[in-house]
């Protein structure tokens, strides 16, 4: 019996989600009176998977196939369903990412086991194993009870605190049989943004909406969101006026994010685009309206004008920074 964790990397080097569900595991582990083991696909250097010990893992598979350099679906999902068979897992646990949310799914149906999304905490009880997520767009919390002998749960990302537990992972080299019909799909080409703090990793958001009036207003958000080492965002008319890149749409149909801290300028706060920021633990809100949505979900909020607070702010940020 063991915990499987599938700890997504990227260019050979994990982030701060794998830590999350390494330290997420290695807590329910101690309850369950298990082991953490970790799973890697790609060629990542020894250093970085021993890594993955500081947070709990006792044991580290890595499988290395050229054609997995790219996430593909179906054989991803087999390496990491043949990995919780080897180990005797009992419960897989998967960052609540894209790559997450594709992969869940499909390995839940190989190993017949029950599923949940977006879980936020540790489960209340083991026997029966009942976890918590939110639901509503995050306005209410469920606890689901999963009957299955194999669970299958994805982290709801920056919900849970890093909690170092050094040990000393032992690394093996991990064989799966893919199938070429697995293969269905080809990625032919890549393109990754390069240059600047990417949403899915950000730590501060900085993110405008229609109030911001215009494209050319823009400077003040890229100002604060590079004062605060943050990415930017917008709301969804934003990017449907083509003010902003698509990918920078936040909500219920755009990117789902959690950040440490996330602004909202601008922004009315219509349920859609609380649903994909309501797991940021601080936001900011600054907007003309007093009974704008926004302000029900804020942590802080400023009623005035954005094109005269902002600027403000950016002093006021700047000021702190120089001390």
């Amino acid at each position: 019996m063991s915990i499987l964790v599938y700890t997504e990397n990227w260019d050979g080097k994990f982030k701060k989600l794998s830590f999350e569900l390494i330290s997420y595991a290695n807590n329910l582990a101690k309850k369950m009176n298990t082991q953490v083991v970790a799973l890697s696909i790609g060629d990542v250097a020894a250093d970085e998977l021993n890594k993955l010990g500081k947070y709990g893992a006792t044991k580290v598979l890595t499988f290395n196939d050229d054609r997995l350099k790219s996430l593909i679906n179906q054989p991803y999902a087999s390496v990491i369903a043949q990995a919780a068979e080897k180990e005797g897992a009992n419960v897989v646990l998967i960052s609540h990412n894209f790559t997450g949310k594709a992969l869940a799914p499909r390995v839940a149906v190989k190993l017949k086991a029950g599923t949940i999304s977006a879980v936020i905490a540790q489960p209340e009880s083991v026997e029966p194993f009942i976890v918590v997520k939110k639901v509503f767009t995050g306005k209410a919390f469920a606890k689901v009870c999963i009957k299955s002998a194999i669970k299958v749960l994805t982290l709801a990302q920056n919900s849970v605190d890093i909690v170092e537990d050094s040990k000393t992972p032992a690394i093996e080299t991990f064989s799966a049989v893919i199938k070429d019909s697995e293969f269905k799909m080809k990625v032919v080409d890549v393109h990754k943004v390069t240059g600047k703090v990417l949403l899915s990793d950000a730590e501060v958001v900085v993110s405008g909406g229609r109030g911001m009036k215009g494209p050319e207003n823009w400077k003040p958000i890229e100002e604060l969101a590079d004062l605060l080492g943050g990415a930017t965002a917008c709301s969804r008319p934003v990017s449907d006026e083509d003010w902003r890149p698509h990918e920078e749409h936040v909500g219920q149909t755009g990117k789902i994010i959690a950040p440490n801290l996330y602004f909202a300028l601008g922004i009315s706060g219509a349920i859609q685009h609380i649903a994909g920021v309501s797991s940021s633990k601080v936001i900011v809100a600054i907007n003309t309206d007093k009974d704008a949505p926004v302000f029900e979900s804020a942590n802080y909020g400023i009623v005035g004008d954005v094109h005269k607070v902002l600027p403000k702010l950016i002093e006021a940020f700047k000021e702190a920074k120089s001390k």
